[in-house]
Parts: C-alpha cells; sequence; structure tokens
C-alpha cells in the first residue's frame, strides 16, 4: 500500500500575543514592581519559544490544535470554515512557511502554493523576472521555465504588461501572473488559499477549470474559500475547521450540510441580537431567521424548485403601532445580489402591533441553481425610515433540484437564476 502524499499528525501552532499589564496604583506597588521586574522579564523570554502540554495561559493563542488527516495522491481536498479557524495557518505550516509548536506534517512531492497575492513575487522585478524567480522558488530549473513560459503568459492574460515592473501591477493581475505560474509548474502539490476571490468572475472560473484539470492529470490539490459551491463542485471531500481544530472530514455534501446546519443552530441559539454591524433606527430589530420547508418543518437547505417560508422574528420598541412597514430579503453570491423579494413589490401591508412578532415570507418554486448565497434582511418603515439592517444574516444552501418538473437541472456554471419559458417554432408560408 502506497504511502499517502500529504500526512499531518498531531499538528499544533501556538502564538504570544500581547495583553494589557495591570500598572501599579500605589507607590509601594510601583517600587515592589521595579524590584520583580528582572525576574519577571527573564521568565517572559524563557516562555517566548515554550509551550507546555496544558499552556492555556492569556498570552497563547492556539491557532491550531492537534490536527490529523492523510491526503492520498491525486486527491483534491477543500478546507473550510470561519475567519480565524486556522485555515491559513495549516496552509502555511504545508507550504514550510512557518513552523508548527507540535506533531509532525510530511509531503511526499513538490509543492506550489499560493496563499497571499504576490507571493514569492519581487514588485521591483517585471512580470516576466518573476515568473523565473519564483518558478525557482518553487524548485524549477531554467529550462522548466522556459517550456512552460507561453502557457503562464497566456493563461495570466498579461501579455501587455510582461515587462512592467511587478508593482505597477493592479492586484488581480498579480493575482493572475501568480496563479498561472503555480498551477503551471507541474507540482505534485498545489496548495491554494482564498486568494482567488481577488479576481474577476471570469477569471476565478478559468482557476477552477485549471485546478479541475491539473486533479485529473493526478496531483494532489488542497483548496481554501468561503464559496461552498465552488469548493463543493471542485472537490469531493472536505475538511472542517473550526478553534484551530479539526471538526469533520468526509465526503462534500455531507461536510458542507454539517457546516451549515452547525450555523444555523447557532444563529438560532444565539439570535441575532449581538451582533454590532446592522444598521437602522431600532424601533423594530429582527432577532431569529428560519427557513421552514413547505410542511412547515424548520430547515437549513433547500432545493431549486422547493416551496418553503423565511420566518423573520421581529422585536419592536415603544408602544405605538408601526404601519406600512416593508420587508425585504436579498441573496448575495460573490458579492453580488442575485435574488430579491421585497413585500412593497406586491404592495404587501406589513403592520406591526406586538412586541413580539413574526413576518413570513413564503416562496413558492425556488428558482436558483444549487449554491451557498448569504441572505441579507432589511426593515424599514414607510420605505423611508431604515428599522434594521443586516449583511450576511444567514447562510442558504441551495442544492440542485427539478425547477422544470423534466429531471432537467440548471447547471452552476452557466447561470444563477432560472426561468420557464415555451418555445415554438412558427413557420413562414
Amino acid at each position: 500500500m502506497s504511502l499517502p502524499i500529504i500526512s499531518v499528525e498531531g499538528l499544533s501552532k501556538a502564538y504570544r500575543i500581547g495583553v494589557k499589564e495591570e500598572a501599579p496604583t500605589t507607590l509601594v506597588g510601583a517600587a515592589i514592581g521595579m524590584v520583580k521586574s528582572p525576574v519577571k522579564n527573564w521568565r517572559r523570554l524563557k516562555r517566548l519559544n515554550t509551550y507546555g502540554s496544558a499552556d492555556e495561559s492569556a498570552d497563547t493563542h492556539w491557532a491550531l490544535k492537534d490536527v490529523s488527516f492523510d491526503v492520498a495522491e491525486g486527491e483534491v481536498v477543500g478546507i473550510i470554515g470561519r475567519n480565524g479557524a486556522g485555515k491559513s495557518t495549516l496552509l502555511k505550516i504545508l507550504s514550510r512557511i512557518t513552523d508548527p509548536t507540535r506533531g509532525r506534517a510530511y509531503l511526499r512531492g513538490r509543492v506550489s502554493s499560493l496563499l497571499e497575492v504576490g507571493t514569492g513575487f519581487h514588485p521591483e522585478l517585471t512580470g516576466r523576472e518573476n515568473v523565473y524567480l519564483n518558478g525557482t522558488i518553487l524548485g524549477m530549473t531554467r529550462r522548466e521555465v522556459d517550456r512552460k513560459f507561453d502557457e503562464i503568459v497566456e493563461f495570466s492574460g498579461v501579455e501587455k504588461f510582461l515587462d512592467t515592473p511587478i508593482k505597477r501591477y493592479s492586484s488581480g493581475m498579480t493575482v493572475r501572473l501568480a496563479f498561472a505560474v503555480a498551477a503551471h509548474l507541474e507540482p505534485e502539490i498545489l496548495i491554494i488559499d482564498e486568494v482567488l476571490a481577488v479576481g474577476d468572475v471570469a477569471f476565478q472560473r478559468k482557476c477552477l477549470d485549471k485546478m479541475d484539470a491539473v486533479s485529473r492529470q493526478g496531483r494532489t490539490v488542497l483548496f481554501v474559500s468561503h464559496d461552498l459551491s465552488a469548493i463543493g463542485h471542485l472537490c469531493p471531500r472536505i475538511i472542517w475547521m473550526d478553534g484551530g481544530q479539526l471538526r469533520e472530514d468526509g465526503r462534500s455534501g455531507d461536510v458542507i450540510r454539517s457546516y451549515l446546519l452547525h450555523g444555523a443552530a447557532k444563529a438560532a441559539t444565539q439570535g441575532l441580537v449581538d451582533r454590532t454591524d446592522r444598521v437602522g433606527s431600532g424601533k423594530a430589530r429582527i432577532t431569529e431567521i428560519q427557513l421552514r420547508g413547505a410542511d412547515g418543518i424548520p430547515t437549513s437547505v433547500v432545493r431549486s424548485g422547493d416551496s418553503f417560508s423565511i420566518v423573520l422574528t421581529v422585536n419592536k420598541t415603544g408602544d405605538s403601532t408601526l404601519e406600512n412597514v416593508v420587508a425585504s430579503v436579498a441573496l448575495n453570491i460573490d458579492g453580488r445580489t442575485t435574488w430579491l423579494v421585497r413585500s412593497s413589490f406586491t404592495r404587501s401591508e406589513l403592520t406591526l402591533r406586538s412586541a413580539l412578532s413574526e413576518i413570513v415570507c413564503s416562496i413558492d418554486n425556488l428558482a436558483l441553481v444549487e449554491g451557498t448565497y448569504a441572505m441579507t434582511v432589511f426593515l424599514s418603515y414607510r420605505d423611508v425610515e431604515t428599522l434594521d439592517c443586516i449583511e450576511d444574516a444567514f447562510g442558504l444552501r441551495v442544492e440542485a433540484g427539478d425547477y422544470f418538473r423534466t429531471g432537467s437541472r440548471g447547471l452552476p456554471s452557466h447561470c444563477k437564476v432560472l426561468t420557464s419559458a415555451e418555445w415554438k417554432v412558427c413557420e413562414n408560408s
């Protein structure tokens, strides 16, 4: 039996962080502090790179904690998780950028990584020179770079600026060239972080197609992304990181479903009360969002063509009745609003009389393709005064379904919105 191309065993990474020190409040305390300072500083210096097995002090942050998994040669593995879950730290260790505090990581093959825009590029050198520089850093010979040079340049689309210093490039141009180098120099292991979000939609699709082609050639790909639709389409297997630990490792559909259910359950438990990034007067506030299927049972996943309801729990402050309230729900993907419903569109009159109410928006035959959509919710008074607005308040997972009732399913690569239509041929006599 062949060894896995990547083996991660009990990987942990800790960082020392600054903590606020208590200043002495008395003259005696200050004098005692001066006497103790040399000993205190010596102990702090000694602890900088020394971590005990149960080191949970206030100045210690564990970015990773006891992470273990194997990746077979030719596997395409996605890594998901909230910001701060440890995804980037894991990739930096695998790319040999930083060392682990504990544990081991074995990589049996040449690694090409793209973790940040312009990784391995020198701003004063031209695009052409940086292609050779980056190829050398990745362990390629000049002959190998020569052989792939034309393909790299064509893929990146920066031919016109090839002899311009990188410092003159936009972030999108830089990531185009960086990805082109990383993907075309035939590494055994390709590691990609969320940098593809910098490029435009067409280039993101081009990169995903390239990673798909690389995987079909038998190479191994690790891909970190917050775009669950893209990562679910590309990666048969997904690792879910949470709080520096491996939460789940399995088939992409199962892990994404667990991830979204966890987020929905957490939101249901905590509500939206603690969100500090909301805007509005606060006369009415959305405290909870719930999805209910056609049977009225709460759910977190719907299918194309499904009927379901979006239920907003609203807390009204004050005794006065709020008439002519307008409610809106928008679904966003890739930073763009794809789908929008608003009560004023259908002249639905909403009135809030009680301190606690539910606004129910019923959707018939959902016309969206498979993907994960960020939900923004909005309440206004007479469509003039904003009562409450929360962006990215909920993650809605849409799975492929039979929207047309014909067995045909919409493809995410073609569009995001589905529409029924009648077709016929009119003959001219």
